[in-house]
């Protein structure tokens, strides 16, 4: 691996999706809200943004010493998540099903108790599901870590940009192979989101154009219905 690190941030198609579905939900709120409520609106609004921002400006970090998960250092301070390996510690990955049907990965370090399911490599045995005894007796931490008598485990992002080129540097360091490793969901579940998003966000500027939403909290609106 090169020595200078790579960093893997959110990828944009999700990020920007987040965002725009944010603030199409958000943005007529001040204006919907009674007038006592306004002004909270209008400074909850952005307050409210920053934080997305902050929350989806994510990235990983890799270079010869480990992995690196966190923020920037303009909201890392007040966020404080995040994690970190050395290469050496690293001893696995546990695949653990979601409600949703699909399947997130846990970087596994060596514990105590020095137990450690992994993935079997295809073409070499069987791979099994583990249960939820086997990930860490299901006790979960802050930062996406789970904690128990196996070690630690993290949370291995899967909402990266360059996603491929991550995992290949990542087996590549650590030894793991990760090809039965994908995305938690596929592209064009986003891809749907964000043109939703967007013709929300274009119907809401419409309305405000021509002075819609019924009259509600509007500036010099006399009426407070549907009328």
């Amino acid at each position: 691996m090169s020595s200078a690190p790579r960093l893997y941030p959110m990828a944009a198609l999700i990020r920007l999706t987040l965002i725009s579905l944010y603030l199409a939900l958000v943005l007529p709120l001040p204006l919907l809200a009674p007038g006592d409520l306004r002004l909270w609106m209008a400074l909850a609004v952005p307050a409210g943004l920053v934080l997305v921002l902050a929350i989806t400006s994510e990235r990983v970090e890799l270079d010869e010493q480990g992995l690196r998960v966190g923020h920037p250092p303009w909201c890392s301070w007040w966020l404080r998540r995040g994690w970190s390996l050395p290469w050496e510690a690293i001893r696995g990955l546990t695949p653990v099903a979601t409600s949703q049907g699909g399947r997130v990965f846990y970087v596994r370090s060596q514990g105590p108790g020095g137990g450690l399911a992994t993935m079997a490599t295809p073409g070499t045995g069987p791979s099994r599901q583990p249960t939820a005894s086997e990930v860490d007796g299901g006790d979960v931490e802050p930062g996406g870590i789970k904690a128990g008598s196996g070690g630690r485990s993290y949370l291995l992002p899967q909402r990266i940009a360059g996603f491929e080129d991550f995992l290949t540097r990542f087996s590549a360091a650590s030894g793991i192979d990760t090809r039965s490793v994908g995305r938690i969901t596929p592209p064009w579940t986003y891809q749907l989101l964000a043109l939703l998003s967007g013709l929300l966000l274009v119907a809401e500027l419409g309305m405000l154009a021509i002075g819609g939403f019924g009259g509600f909290g509007l500036p010099g609106s006399e009426t407070h219905g549907w009328g």
